[in-house]
């Protein structure tokens, strides 16, 4: 069988390409990709090539395929893996396997498994790390947000405080306590400020800071404060950038106590050392967003660190359990992801898109791999739509649901949009 795929060769170097699938072994299984979130760890990936931990070195002489937040659906299933698995069956993948310790995962390492893709073998790695999971809903683009939501929920588990007396850590974010998303008005904060307003562990303070008053805004449209109340959380939005001393500011929202849980969302040093700085005893920094710089740094108050036992943790990824907890709760109408998507292409935008997520501000870029669009705005649908027929549909379908990509709008562009 032929599939069409992005793969990457080297540094900046990423080509669409047709090729032809081996046939499947016993203990593989071959998948039809509908959907595909863009994430920046592909930018990443490119950027750095056969220098990156989890691609090959050789990635030049076998390159790989590249997309590592996929939905799709089971075509054919090898002989060891017929008792759990059959046609039809619909899937997601946690990609960070961790067979063997390796770093190994599809969208960084194989050649035939990755998320840009039509059609893909599963490795058996996969399958003997439980990674491969069912996915029981007709919607594609959900099934591909809920890695990204699996990531920051790993981050909210992740985070740690101690217990007075013992040598014992408290895993989680502080139930009750007040927690600070820095920098987080962007695609993954607002999925965090979702889940922290949503989940069984809440906040009794959220505040949220960006330095744009549009992304704020929307942000504040998609999670209200009305909204956190009746969840039980006081929820603030705050522009540090128009504040002349956001520390100060920050310890005043927290009633000058400090924040238990702290996380950033921005590879930036400022933003870290304000983190730090507000941080309250026996506080948790999560630095979430991950550097593209391997030398960067930023200082911390050590003296802090010493007495009042504040400390920082980093999360690369989720696992398997954070990505059934992020299905099982968009599947209950608890969270709802679709805020985080700005963008929706073709399989055909993917190598100008991913070698470009760094340079744009902008929300999470939605693939459908079996047609062919440019990527594109959701905000343009409607200036679009004035010469184009299907934009002007879809524009009127995000219209009823607050300009948000829905079910709705993912059913009438499979029906309807040019395939690749």
């Amino acid at each position: 069988m032929n599939t069409k795929a992005v793969r990457l060769y080297g540094k900046m170097d990423l080509r669409l390409e047709e090729f032809e699938l081996p046939e499947i072994k016993d203990d593989e299984i071959l998948a039809h990709v509908i959907s595909d979130s863009l994430c920046m760890s592909s930018n990443k990936a490119a950027q750095q090539g056969e220098n990156h931990k989890r691609v090959p070195d050789n990635v030049g002489e076998n390159p790989v395929i590249i997309g590592h937040e996929f939905c799709g659906e089971i075509v054919k299933v090898g002989a060891d893996w017929q008792h759990k698995f059959k046609a039809g069956d619909k899937f997601v993948i946690q990609p960070a396997h961790n067979y063997n310790g390796t770093l190994d995962a599809p969208g960084y390492s194989y050649a035939y498994c990755g998320g840009d893709a039509t059609y893909v073998i599963i490795p058996r790695e996969i399958m003997i790390m439980d990674c491969l999971l069912p996915y029981n809903n007709d919607v594609f683009f959900y099934g591909s947000l809920s890695e990204p939501m699996s990531c920051i929920i790993g981050a909210f588990h992740a985070n740690y405080h101690t217990t007075a007396g013992k040598y014992v850590h408290d895993m989680g974010v502080v139930e009750g306590g007040k927690m600070a998303l820095l920098a987080s008005a962007g695609p993954m904060g607002i999925g965090a400020i979702d889940y922290a307003v949503h989940c069984d562990r809440r906040p009794s303070l959220l505040v949220v800071t960006d330095v744009d008053d549009g992304r704020l805004a929307r942000a504040a449209e998609l999670v209200s404060p009305e909204e956190a109340k009746r969840m039980g959380v006081e929820l603030k939005y705050i522009n540090t950038g128009k504040v002349e001393n956001p520390v100060e500011e920050l310890m005043n929202a927290s009633g000058g106590e400090g924040y238990n849980d702290v996380f950033v969302f921005a590879p930036v040093a400022p933003v870290v050392e304000q983190a730090d700085k507000i941080l309250a005893k026996d506080g948790c920094l999560n630095f979430f967003a991950g550097p593209t710089n391997t030398e960067f740094s930023a200082s911390l108050n050590f003296y802090n660190v010493h007495y009042k036992a504040t400390h920082i943790v980093g999360t690369s990824g989720g696992n398997t359990d954070d990505m059934r907890e992020a299905i099982s709760m968009m599947e209950q109408g608890l969270i709802n992801p679709a805020g985080m998507i700005s963008h929706v292409g073709g399989l055909n935008s993917v190598p100008e898109t991913t070698l470009n997520l760094n340079k744009v501000r902008a929300g999470k870029m939605l693939v459908y791999n079996n047609i062919n669009m440019p990527m594109t705005a959701i905000a343009d649908f409607e200036e679009l739509g004035r010469s184009n027929k299907m934009f002007a549909d879809l524009h009127e379908i995000v219209k009823k649901n607050n300009f948000l990509w829905c079910p709705e709008a993912e059913k009438y562009l499979l029906e309807h949009a040019e395939k690749i």
